[in-house]
C-alpha cells in the first residue's frame, strides 16, 4: 500500500491504537457542524490542511468571550463578531482544500516561545527489523508564531527541557517509547514504511502529545547540531 501524506489517515491509525489514543488532541473533519461542536467545548482550535507541509494555511481559533473570535495566521491576526461570521469566513479561506481541526494545545514555552520535539525513527531493510530512536531536536518558534515549522532555534532536547524548567528527565525516554510503538503501529498499515519523523508535544501540565507523523522529514535540522552523529546515523539507516 502507498504511503499517503494525510494528516486525517494518520490520526485515525494511530487513534485506533488503545496505548495511543490520550496522546492526540480531540481531532475532527472539518465541516460546519464539527467545528461549531470543538467551539463550544473548548477555547482554542487549530485547523490543519489534511495533505498540509511547513505549517502552510494552518489557522488557529480563540474564543473570545461569547461568541466573538479571534484568528490567528503565521503572524497575521483577524477578528470575527460572532459564529456565523466565523464559519463564513473559515469557509471561503479553505475552500477547495480538505481540512481537520484540533483542540489547539498549550505547548511548554522557551522565552514565551512554544516548542515542539522532533523525533527520528528508523528501522533497517527487511521486514523483521525494528524501529530504533536515531535523532531529536527540539523547535523553537519564532517569536509571534504559534507554530515551530519555521524555528527560531534548534536546539538539543536535553536543553530544551532545562530552558523549558522542565527537570523530568524521564519524559525523554517516554517520548522515545511513544514514537516507537507509533511507528510500529504505522508500519501495520505501510510495511515498506522505513522513517517518521515525530512531531511531540510537551503541555504546561508535562502531558505528552503526539502532533504528528512525518513521512519524509527535512534533515536538515540535525546538519546544524553540534553533534554530528545523529545527522550520520539517520543517513546510516537510510542506506542499510
Amino acid at each position: 500500500m502507498s504511503i499517503k501524506r494525510d494528516k486525517w489517515i494518520q490520526y485515525r491509525i494511530l487513534n485506533d491504537t488503545s496505548s495511543l489514543a490520550a496522546r492526540f488532541p480531540k481531532t475532527r473533519l472539518l465541516n460546519p457542524n464539527g467545528l461549531a461542536k470543538l467551539l463550544f467545548r473548548y477555547q482554542s482550535l487549530v485547523l490543519k490542511p489534511r495533505d498540509g507541509r511547513f505549517g502552510r494555511d494552518i489557522l488557529f481559533i480563540t474564543r473570545n468571550g461569547a461568541n466573538s473570535y479571534r484568528i490567528h495566521n503565521e503572524k497575521k491576526t483577524v477578528t470575527m463578531k460572532d459564529t456565523e461570521q466565523l464559519l463564513k469566513w473559515i469557509g471561503k479561506k479553505t475552500r477547495g482544500r480538505r481540512y481537520i481541526v484540533q483542540r489547539h494545545l498549550q505547548l511548554a514555552q522557551i522565552q514565551h516561545k512554544p516548542f515542539d520535539i522532533r523525533i527520528m525513527v528508523q528501522r533497517r531493510k527487511g521486514a523483521s527489523s525494528t524501529w530504533k530512536v536515531t535523532g531529536s531536536y527540539a523547535k523553537v518558534a519564532v517569536k509571534g508564531y504559534l507554530i515551530t515549522n519555521v524555528p527560531s532555534h534548534i536546539i538539543p532536547v536535553p536543553e530544551a527541557l532545562k530552558l523549558a524548567r522542565i527537570e523530568d528527565r524521564s519524559l525523554i525516554v517516554k517520548i522515545k517509547q511513544i514514537a516507537l510503538l507509533a511507528a510500529e503501529r504505522l508500519r501495520e498499515r505501510y510495511p515498506k514504511l522505513r522513517q517518521v519523523g515525530f512531531d511531540i508535544g510537551i503541555d504546561r501540565n508535562r502531558r505528552i502529545w503526539i502532533i504528528e507523523g512525518n513521512y519524509w522529514p527535512d534533515l536538515l535540522p540535525f546538519r546544524s547540531l553540534k553533534d554530528s552523529s545523529m545527522y550520520r546515523r539517520i543517513l546510516w539507516y537510510q542506506k542499510h
